[in-house]
């Protein structure tokens, strides 16, 4: 079976989901406190932490395809 490009990127969308969605289904009150941690975060570290994660991510992408 060959899948299209945006196949791809939903199976990636959904296995995402899947994955983000474990930490609140079995871990809530330790996620509670990480989602309470991160919004005391002043906002340019929260910018920053993001802009790298999205370059890292687009850069593995680079790599994978």
């Amino acid at each position: 079976m060959s899948y299209t490009l945006t196949d791809t990127l939903l199976i990636a969308l959904a296995a995402v989901l899947v994955i983000e969605g474990f930490g609140p289904m079995l871990f809530t009150k330790k996620w509670q406190q990480y989602l309470l941690q991160m919004s005391l975060q002043p906002s340019n570290q929260l910018k920053t932490t993001g802009g790298v994660l999205v370059t890292i991510g687009l850069v593995s992408l680079l790599y994978l395809i």
